[in-house]
């Protein structure tokens, strides 16, 4: 299995996945909305769950603390083997060419596999993927990037001057070759992201704002303040159980899904 050089590079020289999650106000957002959301569809354990690309095993890791058995599968060999020492099932491998057999799984979980298949042809063939190893009446989730996300970012950040082309290009193909932010990844509508999996046979698609509106909250303070200390005018209350409660209460309305920057799909195999 060949994996891109940059996508490669992004995760072993450039990006620490193992701590992404816990460093940082969004990653800390993030990781506690897909606990959230995972647990309204996640069958009682010991169910068996597939995460694929599931990078060094963080939420591989939380699943197996609840009783689930989990096997991941993940294209860096890094993170397989960050995996593995944290006592998770792990193999290298391709979202597109699974090695399980058919209906192994009572869930699939695709966190990164759908930002990082820039083609459609290969993203639909991941997700025909994940619908063969999941068992008849078990359901996929995908994790997406709003194709907005860099408009918004860019915007905060007072960067979009500079990143005009490149967020010009997402807006309209969901990909630009120069993004300088992420290796090799695209970004989806919320009706793309819908569209894609219907296509290849999910019922009962949701597609929910993983971080909501109050993801934004966290993205500027981890811009200004980084991994040190936000002054205490800003933390008190604290702006993370802020930007859940308004995640939650955005859980009501789904005219607000397209205001997050990250989606959470789930769909159900016939």
């Amino acid at each position: 299995m060949a994996i891109d050089a940059a996508l490669e590079a992004h995760y072993t020289t450039r990006h620490d996945e193992a701590h992404r999650l816990s460093s940082t106000l969004k990653g800390r957002l993030e990781l506690a909305r897909v606990q959230e959301l995972l647990g309204r569809y996640l069958p009682d354990p010991p169910a068996v769950v597939a995460d694929v690309g599931g990078g060094p095993g963080v939420h591989a890791r939380w699943l197996q603390e609840l009783g689930y058995a989990v096997e991941l599968l993940d294209p860096v060999q890094r993170h397989v083997e960050q995996a593995r020492a944290a006592g998770i099932d792990a193999r290298l491998g391709d979202a597109r060419w699974l090695p399980w057999e058919d209906a192994s799984f009572d869930a699939v979980l695709l966190a990164g596999p759908m930002y990082h298949l820039t083609a459609a042809a290969d993203r639909r063939l991941a997700l025909h993927e994940a619908s063969r190893v999941t068992r008849p009446g078990g359901f996929v989730a995908v994790v997406a990037i709003n194709r907005a996300a860099n408009l918004i970012g860019s915007l905060l950040a007072n960067r979009l001057q500079q990143r005009e082309r490149i967020v010009r290009e997402i807006l309209e193909t969901g990909y630009s070759a120069d993004n300088e932010r992420m290796a090799e990844t695209t970004y989806h509508s919320v009706t793309q992201l819908r569209t894609e999996l219907t296509s290849v046979g999910f019922r009962a698609v949701t597609v929910h704002g993983l971080t909501g509106p109050g993801g934004w909250l966290t993205v500027t303070l981890d811009a200004h303040f980084g991994r040190q200390p936000a002054p205490e005018s800003m933390t008190d209350p604290d702006p993370l159980e802020t930007a859940l409660i308004c995640s939650r209460l955005a859980d009501r309305c789904p005219e607000l899904v397209p205001s997050s920057s990250l989606f959470f799909a789930v769909g159900q195999r016939v």
